[in-house]
């Protein structure tokens, strides 16, 4: 039997820990956030009355196409990948200017900044957990590379 056939340590160690399966839904809820973004963006590039229009698709395209990382990372933390923290990683980090720049407005926006935020630094320190970590079967830096069962 291959190694792609064998089941790792992390999928087989029993059950998935909470933290895992709440940075997983945070990752969601953000992917799910661009999509809606990005479709709102779309139909009132169609139907509104955008400044302009090509301007308007070209961003509701991009979100919806951002959107996959996240729900990506999502459906990977889910399936408890050890690569499914990467991408998940780097869309909090990408969020934090994102709410930045929300929190510097002054509108409706701040409020939005402040969610962001809370997210980000949230599924941040879910993702870097120890437990997230083992659960996902990533090896710290030293540590010996488990054998093959």
């Amino acid at each position: 039997m291959s190694s792609e056939q064998t089941p790792t340590t992390a999928e087989s160690a029993g059950p998935r820990p909470r933290r895992l399966t709440y940075a997983a839904a945070l990752a969601a809820c953000e992917g799910l956030a661009l999509v809606v973004g990005g479709a709102w963006m779309l139909v009132e590039g169609f139907t509104g009355e955008p400044d302009d229009r090509r301007s308007a698709v070209t961003a509701g395209v991009t979100l919806i196409v951002l959107a996959l990382l996240p729900l990506l990372a999502a459906r990977g933390l889910l399936g408890r990948r050890s690569w499914s923290r990467g991408p998940a990683v780097i869309t909090q980090i990408m969020a934090l200017p994102v709410a930045y720049n929300l929190l510097q407005a002054d509108s409706i926006a701040i409020p939005a900044g402040i969610a962001l935020a809370a997210v980000a630094i949230a599924s941040l320190v879910l993702l870097v957990n120890p437990a997230t970590t083992e659960a996902l079967g990533i090896r710290g830096p030293g540590r010996p590379q488990e054998p093959n069962r």
